[in-house]
C-alpha cells in the first residue's frame, strides 16, 4: 500500500521507512509527489497546544491536498528544571517567532543544559495522525511512542545529521552514551520505533 508521510524533513522520512522496514508499505514523501500533483508546500496551522493536534491539522492538510492515504506526526520536546521561558513544548524549532536552523538549533538547545550545569532531562511527546482515505482515521499519542527521558547535554557529538540537529546533543541516561555511540534500536529511539512499528501493522497491514 502507497502512504504519504506528511513532512518536508527529508531525514525524518528516511527514519521512518527504515523504521516500517519489511512491511508491505511504500512510504512516499512530499517530492514524490512531484510530477502527479506538482507538489509546493502548502502553509498548515500548526498552532495547537499539542503534538496530537499538530499531527492532525498536517494529515488532514495533505490528505485534502492529495487525496491518498497519509499520516504525519508532530513532537513536543519538554525539559526538566527550565523556566517557562525555556521550555520548547510543541515548538521545537520555532524559537521567539523564528524558525531556527540545525545549527541555530543546536546552539540554543546546548545553551539551555549550559546554563543550567551542562545537562538537563529531556523526553518527546510524540504523536501520529493517520487518514486512510476510506472513513478511517487513527491515531496514537501515549507513553510508549513518547519514548524514555534522556539527556540533553551542552557538549555535542562529532557527528551531525541533516534534520535531527538534536541527536547531536542526546545522552541516554541509563549508560551515559551519546544516541550516536548506542547500539542500533536501543536507547532513547528503540521504544518508540517499535510503537510507531506497531501502529502501522494494527491500522494498516492488519
Amino acid at each position: 500500500m502507497k502512504i504519504l508521510y506528511g513532512t518536508g524533513n527529508p531525514a525524518k522520512l528516511e527514519a521512518m521507512r527504515e523504521t516500517l522496514s519489511g512491511l508491505d508499505i511504500e512510504l512516499l514523501g512530499l517530492s514524490d509527489m512531484d510530477g502527479v500533483f506538482p507538489h509546493k508546500l502548502i502553509e498548515i496551522d500548526e498552532s495547537m497546544p499539542d503534538a496530537l493536534g499538530n499531527a492532525r491539522a498536517k494529515a488532514r492538510a495533505y490528505f485534502d491536498k492529495y487525496h491518498m492515504p497519509v499520516f504525519s506526526c508532530d513532537s513536543g520536546l519538554h525539559l526538566g528544571g527550565v523556566s517557562d521561558a525555556e521550555q520548547p513544548g510543541v515548538h521545537v524549532r520555532r524559537v521567539g517567532g523564528k524558525s531556527l536552523t540545525d545549527d541555530e538549533m543546536l546552539e540554543h538547545y546546548s545553551g539551555i543544559a549550559a546554563r543550567h550545569g551542562g545537562s538537563v532531562r529531556a523526553r518527546y511527546h510524540n504523536a501520529i495522525w493517520l487518514i486512510m482515505g476510506d472513513g478511517r482515521e487513527f491515531f496514537r499519542d501515549d507513553e510508549a511512542i513518547y519514548g524514555r527521558e534522556f539527556l540533553l547535554v551542552a557538549k555535542p557529538h562529532e557527528k551531525r545529521v541533516k534534520g535531527f540537529p538534536l541527536d547531536s546533543i542526546s545522552v541516554d541516561e541509563r549508560s551515559g552514551a551519546y544516541y550516536y555511540d548506542l547500539p542500533h534500536k536501543s536507547g532513547v529511539a528503540g521504544t518508540m520505533k517499535s510503537a510507531f512499528r506497531e501502529f502501522f501493522l494494527m491500522h494498516v497491514i492488519g
